[in-house]
């Protein structure tokens, strides 16, 4: 029998469970119970029937798990090719596997996938699901709570799902933004070992499982991915669509950031988060840039040097917050290559 895979020196951190002998995967020690959290009901036997009453001196079975936010962690190493059968209720997580050592067969709703090195597994264990795991396996698993991704699904899409969102089982760790995907999980194993990593600190945690869910919607190919990917720059999240238009909208009121906040639907932090990533902007420097669009609509709607409404450069500048007329006339021009003025008397020629 092979030693055990898993170092025992990097599971300080985590709550572990052996088995030594066969009988002890008949559910007693009711391992997986740790991972589940629910009435899912699983059941490992050993493929090989000559080993069921064979006696050992070292763990044939080791499982090892961490709990931080709504991420769950865990190491797993099978000495015996083993055949788990799940059954009960629907389960609350995504598990998204990383082999380590040998291969596992994943059999649900009459459809194969093996995974080996270089690929990953996605599913998500309920009644019907079925693992062939090969002798001498070890895997890392990281489970995401269905209703947190789901719920991020459907603000990236600013609409409910009319189905449940499905993954498909096979995952590509060496392509795209998979191998982005892969490198974080990597890293969320690595932070969970340490006591003083990412998953003692609430905040860092926050972020990262942000990132982590993003990713997994974006790397691991499920059956929203068409609808994500739609348009020529992909689905903008709704934060930045309710944000802007809020801007767009107040843009000559004294509004603040935790007013766009409140409008988009989510935190300050959040807010500068996906305008960073979306929009390589700060909300503050997109309101900027959306007071400078009106008041050019303003200049251009009107006669030499004046507004749609009659009003001068320096009336339109002061309308949308701009109290320096120089610094508003250089932005102006840095961003339209043109100045104020000249874009109204431009307008005025146009029109004539």
């Amino acid at each position: 029998m092979a030693a055990p895979m898993i170092d025992p020196a990097l599971l300080a951190m985590f709550d572990v469970v052996r088995a030594r002998h066969p009988g002890d995967l008949d559910g007693r020690l009711r391992v997986t119970e740790r991972v589940a959290k629910s009435e899912r009901i699983y059941t490992y036997q050993l493929q090989n029937r000559a080993l069921w009453s064979a006696k050992f001196e070292k763990p044939i079975f080791t499982l090892a798990t961490r709990v931080a936010g709504s991420i769950l962690a865990s190491y797993a190493d099978s000495s015996f090719a083993t055949d788990v059968s799940v059954d009960g209720d629907q389960g609350d997580l995504f598990c998204f596997t990383t082999m380590l050592s040998g291969h596992i067969t994943l059999v649900k709703n009459g459809n194969s996938t093996t995974t080996t090195d270089g690929r990953g597994l996605v599913w998500r264990p309920g009644p019907g699901g079925r693992l062939l795991i090969s002798d001498d396996n070890a895997r890392r698993n990281v489970f995401f709570k269905v209703a947190d991704v789901e719920e991020a699904l459907e603000h990236l899409l600013d609409e409910r799902l009319r189905q449940p969102l499905e993954f498909w089982a096979d995952l590509d760790w060496g392509s795209g933004l998979a191998a982005s995907l892969k490198r974080q999980l990597d890293f969320v194993m690595d932070e969970f070992q340490r006591p003083d990593g990412v998953a003692s600190n609430p905040v860092a945690l926050a972020s990262l499982t942000d990132l982590l869910v993003s990713l997994v919607l974006r790397g691991a190919p499920h059956n929203y991915v068409d609808q994500l990917d739609s348009g020529a720059s992909g689905v903008i999240p709704a934060y930045i669509r309710r944000a802007e238009d809020f801007m767009r909208a107040n843009g000559a009121e004294p509004i603040r950031m935790a007013q766009v906040a409140a409008a988009a639907g989510c935190s300050v932090r959040t807010l500068g988060h996906v305008f960073k990533h979306f929009r390589s902007s700060t909300p503050l420097g997109m309101l900027h840039a959306i007071r400078l669009e009106l008041a050019r609509d303003d200049l251009t709607g009107g006669a030499s040097g004046l507004g749609a409404s009659g009003a001068s450069v320096t009336t339109v500048a002061r309308r949308y917050g701009f109290t320096n007329s120089s610094r508003f006339a250089a932005a102006f021009r840095r961003r339209f290559g043109e100045t104020p003025s000249d874009a109204a008397r431009r307008s005025s020629r146009s029109s004539r």
